[in-house]
């Protein structure tokens, strides 16, 4: 395979005319206050196989009935049609396990333990969250240089010649190893792994989101 250089052509274009809000963005969540790490968990726990939108809507509904505090099943919320979560029986019950060890969460984010080794005890310790959705979630609250692998990501990895296909991820070691490609192109291109995510988002979705 042809070592790429530089963005694909469609790619570029986009970064030009995006790069200022994209990286304004990225400082929106290094400003995530620590008493919004709950709820960002929460919308982390959300998303996978549903859309970053419903979950943002679902996730906006909790924090408006204080599940942070009141602890309610919120199934009836992930279930509703303007803002339907998949697999929501499955999801109320890892959004109830957050209670069970959160305080430990927040010790270990304030801990001097590096970003990959947080990383690391999330995926051990949260019920629902693969290296994926860790590396989601650190992202929105203002760590940087993490893979988020998600299909997106790995089609547009394709185009830039990253990738001969998009990968079936099975196991840390293949997370690690893709990962690894991907910084090694950023690096080539001297665009963050974080910037080019929110690109190759926002060329699907026409938005910024997170």
């Amino acid at each position: 395979m042809e070592i790429m250089n530089s963005l694909p052509p469609y790619l570029a274009e986009n970064y030009e005319k995006l790069k200022i809000k994209i990286n304004e963005r990225l400082l929106d969540f290094s400003k995530v206050p620590e008493n919004e790490y709950f709820y960002e968990l929460c919308y982390c726990l959300c998303t996978p196989q549903s859309s970053a939108v419903s979950a943002a809507k679902a996730v906006e509904r909790l924090k408006v009935l204080d599940f942070l505090t009141k602890q309610f099943n919120p199934v009836e919320i992930l279930m509703n049609p303007r803002h339907y979560i998949r697999f929501h029986n499955t999801k109320s019950n890892r959004l109830l396990l957050i209670f069970s060890y959160f305080d430990d969460l927040l010790r270990v984010l304030s801990s001097g333990l590096s970003a990959s080794d947080k990383r690391l005890w999330l995926l051990e310790n949260v019920n629902g969250f693969g290296l994926k959705e860790c590396s989601h979630f650190l992202r929105n609250i203002g760590y940087r240089n993490l893979a988020i692998l998600d299909r997106h990501v790995l089609k547009h990895l394709v185009f830039c010649d990253v990738l001969k296909e998009v990968p079936k991820i099975s196991g840390t070691k293949k997370y690690f190893e893709i990962e690894m490609m991907f910084k090694q192109f950023s690096n080539r291109v001297n665009i963050s792994v974080d910037e080019l995510d929110l690109l190759f988002w926002s060329y699907e979705t026409g938005k910024i989101l997170k």
